[in-house]
């Protein structure tokens, strides 16, 4: 049952992606594993880092006709996420956020993640280091217990007042309020996580620079690319000081690797010298 399960789900990934690179719009809607639904666990290994394994993916996969890619006005999220008076204001989008508000629009999870880097919290490369140094040791544990699954929800709360958006940690909270039967949060985590998914696959395909995922953290660009089925290269370059390319491991599509718009990031930087 296990075997035929995550077969499907590959299966069903498998499919996604070759619409994604034939120009169609997909959207990755991420859905925790929870074992009162599928009635089995979904295996955890950390020591090989198989975070494929923390979530089941389904991909809804609407016609790009329907929908184009549209790259954000920054000027425009800027002032709009700063005007308390305005529906997109950012704090009125995080409080959403935070409750896992599923009537938000395409442009609120847009005007959410982008306007997040107008903040004062926004540190496109910082991050308290301990706290991932104390995750790192618990997740490369051969076997966990109710403990230590809660001081990892513990760890990764800390991590995420400094990046709320962090993709990789967002999947452990998912994976490990399903182990400890916590589901409603498992629910809520999974939620969140598609508002930020959705908003970068909104931007563009990652093919060329033209179309690059915008992205306002450099560990989302890692994150999107295992999301989309793929392994990174192990090349990382920067292209005119305001776009990266991630080079991916070999594939059957022979796609050479995605192009990501950083210039949030480059901006914060210069802005807080």
């Amino acid at each position: 049952m296990k075997i035929a399960l995550l077969d499907f789900y590959e299966r069903f990934l498998d499919d996604c992606i070759r619409r994604f690179l034939g120009n169609k719009f997909c959207k990755i809607i991420v859905f925790s594993k929870l074992k009162t639904t599928f009635n089995y666990p979904v295996p955890f290994n950390p020591m090989k880092k198989q975070l494929s394994l923390l979530l089941l993916l389904f991909v809804i996969v609407a016609n790009s006709q329907s929908r184009e890619f549209a790259k954000p006005d920054y000027k425009l999220i800027e002032k709009s996420t700063k005007d308390k008076k305005s529906p997109l204001y950012f704090n009125t989008l995080f409080d959403r956020y935070i409750k896992a508000d599923t009537t938000m629009t395409m442009e609120e999870k847009r005007y959410l993640y982008y306007g997040y880097s107008f903040t004062d919290a926004y540190s496109p490369y910082g991050g308290n280091s301990d706290y991932n140094k104390d995750l790192n040791n618990l997740l490369n544990r051969d076997k966990l217990d109710k403990k230590e699954m809660e001081k990892i929800i513990t760890l990764t709360s800390k991590i995420l007042k400094d990046y709320p958006f962090n993709i990789r940690v967002k999947e452990y909270r998912i994976h490990f309020f399903g182990e400890l039967g916590r589901i409603e949060e498992a629910v809520k985590e999974t939620r969140q996580t598609e508002m930020i998914i959705e908003a970068i696959l909104s931007t563009g395909d990652g093919r060329t620079i033209d179309t690059s995922f915008y992205v306002i953290n450099v560990g989302n660009e890692y994150e999107l690319i295992n999301i989309l089925g793929f392994k990174y290269g192990g090349e990382q370059s920067l292209v005119d000081f305001q776009h990266d390319y991630l080079k991916l491991a070999d594939n059957e599509y022979e796609l050479e690797g995605f192009y990501f718009e950083m210039s949030r990031s480059m901006e914060s930087l210069n802005e807080k010298k």
